[in-house]
């Protein structure tokens, strides 16, 4: 009888253990921490949780955050390539070094990109509806027609438009130019200043505020960090900043129709789903980003600085920061 309950209980034990864990392991790299690329993070993980996908019970999730660092980066990337049955990177150099490292050690392993601009320009993919590969994944493209035609509908008079980007960020210099060519097409004149680190930030940006009507500042990983610098500007220079995406708007930032990062992680969870429960390769995957986008106004901060919002705008907000 003792010998019968052993085995129950030894079944019991490795009953549970496999729906504890069966062994699949996913990796995160997220470039560095600001709300955007987190949010992209936490969507990414419930998508997976109801799809059934939980960590510490079915998968194990790993995630490394190298703060913008290149060489931990690369450390970080090299691990997760080495151990994970599938991974998630968040942003254009994160994308770049897990991809990189796959072809490196010569590992197939299934990559998934999000937070990346354009995956095509970036090189992580051939085409958009057809990857190749062992990777795909969602872009965060923005509606950069439509956040520059916002310039106009604030400020009618407004002359000149100052666009401002870290030099060194691919997708954020590919947004500059097609907000360049937007803002000239309405008849502004534009004035591109961009900057090497958040070091540069402060003079920089009040400097190129005292020469224009208004800011726009695309999606830029070091810049999102220091919103609180930008808000300051605005406020100081009573000019407003359109910027890529609404957590920007959250942390200074005047106005954008931007991505919803959080739905766009949880996108990016649909496509992990099909690989690890329906055994398909990223190459079966066309990559795609979202097609609607959230209209958020820091309507406190623009009163604040004389600036009238047109109604239709105020209606037609997905949030309004009063």
């Amino acid at each position: 009888m003792k010998k019968l309950i052993g085995l129950v209980l030894l079944f019991a034990f490795f009953g549970l253990s496999g729906c504890q864990d069966d062994g699949m392991i996913v990796g995160i790299l997220q470039y560095v921490e600001h709300n955007a690329l987190s949010e992209a993070r936490r969507g990414f993980i419930e998508g997976l949780e109801e799809a059934g996908l939980v960590d510490g019970v079915n998968i194990s999730i790993t995630v490394f955050n190298p703060q913008a660092e290149a060489p931990t980066m690369a450390i970080q990337a090299k691990e997760l390539v080495r151990k994970s049955d599938l991974i998630l990177a968040i942003a254009t150099p994160a994308a770049t070094a897990v991809a990189n490292e796959a072809k490196e050690q010569g590992k197939k392993t299934p990559i998934l990109f999000t937070a990346v601009t354009d995956p095509v320009d970036a090189k992580l993919i051939a085409r958009a509806d057809q990857p190749g590969g062992n990777i795909t994944g969602t872009n965060d493209m923005n509606p950069i027609r439509e956040q520059i035609s916002l310039v106009k509908r604030l400020l009618p008079a407004a002359v000149k438009l100052g666009i401002l980007y870290t030099a060194s960020e691919s997708n954020s210099q590919l947004q500059a130019n097609l907000a360049k060519a937007e803002a000239e097409e309405i008849g502004l004149e534009v004035v591109v200043r961009t900057i090497n680190n958040i070091n540069d930030l402060q003079a920089v940006a009040n400097q190129l505020a005292s020469q224009v009507d208004a800011l726009y500042i695309p999606t830029d990983n070091t810049i999102a960090g220091s919103m609180g610098v930008i808000k300051e500007i605005i406020e100081q220079r009573r000019i407003p900043a359109i910027v890529g995406e609404p957590n920007q708007v959250d942390a200074g930032g005047s106005i954008t129709y931007g991505v919803n990062y959080y739905e766009l992680g949880k996108l990016t969870a649909e496509m992990a789903v099909q690989i690890l429960r329906d055994g398909k390769k990223p190459s079966e995957i066309p990559s795609v980003g979202l097609s609607e986008f959230d209209l958020i106004i820091n309507k406190k901060q623009l009163e604040a600085i004389g600036i009238a919002i047109p109604s239709d705008l105020l209606e037609n907000a997905a949030r309004v920061l009063e």
